[in-house]
Formats: structure tokens, sequence, C-alpha cells
């Protein structure tokens, strides 16, 4: 796997994601991204994972193979690490550096408006318990991205990654529309089930009812 050392903590995190695009090399490894992030390593990898896995949530199964790396950043990021750590064997492993661009040419603008607005504000957003909370929180919405659910891992990535663009520019209002967002989802499924589970009981009671009925008239 190449070295590379893009110094990144000196640039914008999206033109850090626009120099590693423009390299030559047609396969782009995972030690190149964690090495390009440089101490901004836990948060900037929420934010590329889970951009990744919000692009990819329409592919049935492609979010489950690309959450297993962001579960584990979010893990080392619950139990307060100081370093990013990743598997040799993952590091050594990569994807075309064309579907990189494909992703980045989708995100720029958005993220470079965010960058913009973004300054770091409210630091007791990013304090080293919310840390902790972030993790865990972000854990559990890595885990639904991984369920095999047709498009409806989308938010959780988008959640996990706007985490991971407070953390990174030290911006509690963006990790505090993080949060906003992630207890109107919460709102969003618990209401969903609420109506799922009440029109189960009626149509159960209905076909229950139906069949007592039928068997009545046989005698049974």
């Amino acid at each position: 796997m190449p070295d590379y050392d893009y110094q990144s903590d000196n640039r914008p995190f999206s033109q850090v994601l626009e120099d590693i695009a423009a390299k030559d090399d047609e396969k782009l490894y995972l030690g190149e991204l964690v090495n390009a992030f440089g101490e901004r390593g836990f948060g900037a990898m929420m934010v590329f994972f889970g951009l990744v896995n919000a692009i990819a949530s329409p592919i049935p199964g492609s979010t489950t193979i690309l959450g297993a790396p962001l579960l584990l950043i979010c893990l080392q990021l619950a139990t307060r690490q100081d370093q990013l750590w990743m598997p040799k064997w993952a590091l050594k492993s990569s994807l075309p550096r064309e579907n990189f661009r494909g992703v980045i040419a989708r995100v720029r603008k958005p993220l470079q408006t965010i960058e913009r607005l973004s300054k770091p504000r409210l630091s007791f957003m990013s304090s080293e318990i919310a840390e902790v909370l972030i993790g865990a929180t972000s854990c559990l919405l890595t885990i639904i991205v991984m369920l095999p659910i047709f498009g409806g891992n989308l938010f959780p990535s988008l959640f996990v990654a706007l985490f991971g663009f407070g953390l990174m520019q030290k911006d509690g209002v963006a990790i505090a529309v993080a949060w906003i967002g992630v207890a109107g989802f919460c709102v969003f499924v618990w209401l969903a089930w609420e109506v799922i589970s009440r029109l189960f009981l009626a149509t159960a009671g209905y076909w229950q009812s139906a069949w007592q009925w039928v068997t009545g008239l046989f005698g049974g």
C-alpha cells in the first residue's frame, strides 16, 4: 500500500477530499484516507463513511459491508480511544478511485456550503462526555444502517456524518442539529411502529372474528 502524507490539518476537509480524488492511482486505500485525515481521524472518517453509506443506501446489501468500518470507528469514539485504529487488512483494502470521485462530485458543493457556515462554537457539545454520547448513539445508528432495510438507512447515515462533521470542526451547532435530527427520527420510528402495530392488531382481530364466524357455520 502506498504511503501518503497530505498534511490535511491545514486545509478544509472538502479540499482534502478533492486532493485525494485527483490522485492518479487507480486504487484508493483505506490507509490512505486515515493518513490524509490526520488528527481529524474520528470525525473525518465518520463524515466519509456516513456520506458513502447515505449514497449507497438504495443498493441492497451495500451498507451492511460499508457500515462495518463505520461501526468500528464509532465504537472507538464511544470508548474514548486516543487514536483511530484499523486492522492492517482493512487499511490495505481498496476501492476504485473513480468511484470515490463520483461520491465527491455529489457531496462537494453541499459540503463546501456547510464549511463556510461552520466555526468552532458551543464547546460543551464536543466535550469528552459529549463524544462518548455521540459515539454510543452513532453505534446504534450504524447498526440501523447495516440492517437490510431498503432506503431506511439514509437518515441515520447522514446523522452520523453530521456528528462527525461537528466533532471535526468543533461546531456545537452542527452537533445540536444532528441531535435534533436523531430525536425527530426516533419520534418518526415510534409513530410508525404505533400505526403499524395498531393496524396489525385491528387486522388480526378482524380475521379472528371471521374465522370464528366460519367455524360457527360448520358447528366448529
